[in-house]
Formats: structure tokens, C-alpha cells, sequence
């Protein structure tokens, strides 16, 4: 019944702390674009891929008392902290939920910041597109985060490398 809220804790569990809804986001669809089984939709805002449907889950993991959430102030914008509570650990042990990898890539993606793995799921989001394609895309949609040529490389590299974090070793 609650199978799609416990993919999200397991991510947690998976991550550990999680600091920014935005970098939640990307690493939630990331992992989606990876084949791993989150189904929440997302559509392309502002800050490339967005989930209404993840919010809402985070909201109800957090009302659950599942997930602890930490509004801190930052400057002029506040932040928001995730991580796991100890009923969240209970509520995932009704769940046999399997998926191999997800640890890794979760923690590698955990480690990056949020305006790479902003650029890493726009690039995602339009990978049914040519490279070039993407590139213009990119350029065009996320013209304010002025990403350079280098840095779309280095984020295709990474997309193969975390590609390549979930293949079964041979």
C-alpha cells in the first residue's frame, strides 16, 4: 500500500542526510533515469526536473514522522535537511525492497552539489535528443547557471560513471 513511499525512505536510508530540496529532487530523478523503480512524474521546471509527487510523498514521510525535516536559514533563502528517522528504519523493514546499487550511486550523487546535479538531470531530461542538441538546450534553458562546455563533459562523464556503478559486476 505505502510501497512508493517506502522506495523513497529506502533512497534515504540508502543516502543518509540529504541537505536541499533541490538537490532531493535531482537525485530522486537521476536515480529514475538510472532504471531504478521511482515512479513519481516529473515535468520540467525552473530548476530542470521537478516532482509535485515526490513534495507530497517528502510531505507525508515528514507528517509520518518517517523523515526528519530542518528548515534552517541560509543567507537569504532557507535550506531544508532530510534524514531518516528511527520509524522510518522500522517502516522500511515491512518492505522487501531490492534494489541493488542504489547505495552507491545514491551516496556518489549524495556528494556532488546541487547546480551539477541540476545540469546532470536536464541533461537526462533531454537525452532523447542528439548532444548537441542537449547542448543547446542546455545553454538555452539554463542560460542564468552559465554552464560551460566543460562542465556538460564532465556531466556526461558522470552519467557514465554512475551508468556504470549499476551494472552487475561480470
Amino acid at each position: 500500500m505505502l510501497t512508493e513511499h517506502a522506495k523513497i525512505v529506502k533512497a534515504f536510508a540508502a543516502a543518509g542526510e540529504i541537505v536541499g530540496r533541490k538537490k532531493l529532487q535531482k537525485m530522486i530523478y537521476i536515480a529514475k533515469k538510472l532504471n531504478f523503480p521511482f515512479y513519481e512524474k516529473f515535468d520540467f521546471h525552473f530548476y530542470g526536473p521537478y516532482s509535485e509527487e515526490l513534495t507530497w510523498r517528502i510531505e507525508e514521510l515528514c507528517n509520518l514522522g518517517f523523515l526528519n525535516e530542518v528548515k534552517e536559514k541560509k543567507g537569504g533563502y532557507f535550506q531544508y535537511r532530510y534524514t531518516l528517522t528511527e520509524a522510518g528504519a522500522d517502516f522500511l523493514k515491512h518492505y522487501d525492497i531490492h534494489m541493488p546499487y542504489l547505495t552507491e550511486c545514491l551516496q556518489d550523487m549524495n556528494e556532488q552539489n546541487s547546480r551539477f546535479l541540476e545540469l546532470v538531470s536536464t541533461i537526462l531530461y533531454f537525452d532523447n535528443f542528439s548532444k548537441d542538441a542537449v547542448k543547446e538546450k542546455v545553454f538555452l534553458v539554463k542560460s542564468k547557471q552559465r554552464y560551460t562546455e566543460e562542465e556538460i563533459e564532465q556531466a556526461y562523464r558522470y552519467i557514465e560513471q554512475l551508468r556504470h556503478k549499476t551494472e552487475a559486476p561480470v
